[in-house]
């Protein structure tokens, strides 16, 4: 496989409230792959993902310095760069969080959500959207008689599912998830693990994972977060 460079991390200083999260690390990330995120609590892995699509911007006491390339279709781009919509990034840039949040709404409703925040409101290519990100995430065939229905009485497992599903219907170039399967039953957290690795053709993975055999099972490259470092390590032989 070609290695190709996704985002490019430079000099990355990042604290909150004083404490410094990150100190003037560089890290690159390759293309269509899984980078799983690892490290001790406390170390910063949740919020490197939230630097990655500016979902720290609006917290207090947090100061960022340093540099966060991206490669979209139209090049790499600056995405703290003051003229760089926050928008456009965060349509590129998906983020599936630790626990399910199905917004009170229908599951169709849900994955359609996304685009018309977008502002698409052409309904037969919504639905169409729609229907491939669920059939992306292997739900179609389990809620396609039901989809006005709430979203909130799926299983925990589906939930994760459609929240997946609602953070690629946009197709983003870029998927990040924290602990995605840590509410998860074994069942289900394997189905996401397979979906993951499918999902890697189309874009490019960071996950946060504390399972060491969660990571051997996907991951394609391991970093960890030290001490404000970034630190990457070797995947076991057979993984």
């Amino acid at each position: 496989m070609v290695e190709i460079i996704k985002i490019k991390i430079r000099n990355l200083s990042f604290s909150y409230n004083g404490k410094a999260i990150l100190e003037n690390s560089s890290m690159d990330f390759l293309e269509n792959r899984i980078t799983a995120i690892i490290g001790p609590s406390g170390s910063g892995k949740s919020t490197f993902l939230k630097i990655l699509n500016r979902l720290w911007e609006n917290n207090p006491g947090c100061t960022m310095l340093g540099k966060v390339d991206i490669k979209f279709a139209d090049g790499f781009q600056d995405i703290y760069r003051k003229q760089y919509p926050v928008t456009h990034l965060r349509r590129q840039v998906g983020i599936v969080f630790q626990a399910p949040n199905p917004l009170p709404m229908s599951i169709y409703k849900n994955v359609a959500f996304p685009l018309e925040l977008a502002g698409k409101n052409d309904k037969i290519a919504t639905r169409s959207m729609v229907e491939d990100s669920l059939k992306m995430v292997g739900l179609w065939k389990e809620v396609h008689d039901r989809l006005d229905t709430s979203a909130l009485k799926l299983s925990g497992g589906q939930q994760q599912r459609l929240c997946i599903a609602r953070a690629m219907v946009l197709r983003p170039e870029v998927l990040l998830l924290d602990e995605p399967t840590s509410s998860l039953d074994h069942k289900a957290a394997e189905a996401i693990e397979g979906l993951l690795l499918k999902l890697k053709e189309q874009c490019t993975i960071l996950v946060v994972s504390h399972y060491l055999d969660q990571v051997q099972r996907i991951a394609d490259a391991v970093v960890e977060l030290r001490q404000g470092k970034f630190v990457t390590h070797e995947l076991s032989q057979g993984s």
